[in-house]
């Protein structure tokens, strides 16, 4: 044999060994990490009660292979009204965020902020879930993946000098979180100032609102009852008001997921996430207005006589809704049904 001839059989030998080698080295499976985006400060029930360890029970349902990467009180940049465009646009992969800090954008779930419509907040959160899953996630969420719903316990108002009566609101300045809640505000008579959450100790402190409404259970994150020393509740089965709230998800990055990845994402989110963030959201209420009473802050409930007053009052904003979704199309009495239908069979 030639020592050419040698040589090419040596080659591929060597060829053939080294494909071999590589075709027996196992396929390293794709590991994802997701920026989650949101604008609570870390101590806050949200974050530390609710979405990270979220993101610790999905790490350990892959093995590690997906991870949740925590940026807190809009440490990526930016505005809390543009957490959601954030998520459209991919600047994060998943943010959290109160739906009516863009508003307009999502008028059906604004179904939920109406005066007196929620009654428990955890049946409430399960039947927003559900709408989205029958309804919002096609018709107003398709630019995101929902990823859970839910709204906050029962709305209190916070002030410096007091309400224990419909007249006290005339002429307040208080700051109300979304679209619907202001207008609840005005029509009540107060004159409402639209803010994100961060923004109400500087505002208190700087004379710019009077007061705020807010749940007890994110009281301590701000320290508000450092701040007023008067907060008003209403007895009753239903709530003044409450917000709707959101975790969505880049829609290019959900679809991008290797299947099983998803399904362990999916398995941990929809109504999974809705019901721990509003049964943990719920349970830090107690806590919350705690601090108030221990304080020695002054509150006052509401009785049913003049709760029934508040009700009355507030009908306008209800009347106002249906007409503006009927000339957008949508039909918000059927909505309103709806929502209520799902609200009792969920024990609301």
């Amino acid at each position: 044999m030639t020592f050419s001839a040698k040589f090419k059989m040596a080659a591929a030998g060597i060829a053939a060994a080294m494909i071999t080698t590589m075709t027996a080295v196992p396929t390293v499976a794709q590991e994802v990490t997701l920026r989650l985006h949101q604008f609570l400060p870390p101590p806050a029930t949200v974050p530390k009660a609710v979405l990270k360890p979220w993101g610790a029970k999905i790490e350990e349902a892959t093995g590690g292979r997906l991870k949740i990467e925590h940026f807190d009180a809009m440490a990526l940049g930016g505005r809390p009204p543009q957490l959601m465009d954030q998520a459209q646009d991919g600047v994060a992969d998943i943010i959290m965020t109160v739906v009516g800090y863009t508003p307009g954008r999502f008028p059906r779930t604004e179904v939920f902020e109406l005066p007196f419509m929620m009654t428990d907040s955890v049946a409430t959160s399960m039947a927003f879930q559900q709408m989205v899953e029958e309804d919002f996630q096609d018709s107003e969420y398709n630019r995101v993946k929902v990823l859970g719903a839910w709204v906050h316990g029962p709305g209190v108002i916070h002030t410096g000098g007091g309400v224990s009566k419909l007249e006290d609101m005339q002429g307040l300045k208080l700051r109300g979180p979304t679209r619907m809640i202001n207008n609840l505000l005005g029509e009540l008579g107060a004159t409402a100032v639209g803010m994100p959450l961060p923004a109400i100790p500087e505002a208190l402190s700087k004379k710019v609102i009077d007061g705020t409404v807010i749940p007890w259970e994110v009281t301590p994150a701000i320290r508000l009852t450092e701040l007023v020393g008067k907060h008003t509740e209403f007895s009753g089965k239903e709530a003044l008001y409450t917000a709707a709230i959101v975790a969505v998800m880049n829609i290019d990055k959900y679809n991008s997921l290797p299947d099983d990845l998803k399904a362990a994402l999916d398995a941990n989110s929809g109504m999974a996430l809705t019901k721990l963030a509003a049964e943990e959201m719920l349970a830090a209420d107690a806590p919350g207005r705690g601090i108030a009473v221990k304080a020695g802050n002054d509150i006052t409930v509401l009785d049913e006589a003049e709760v029934a007053r508040w009700k009355a009052a507030s009908q306008p904003v209800v009347d106002a809704w249906i007409a503006e979704m009927e000339g957008k199309g949508i039909d918000g009495k059927a909505l309103i049904a709806r929502a209520k239908e799902l609200i009792a069979a969920n024990g609301g």
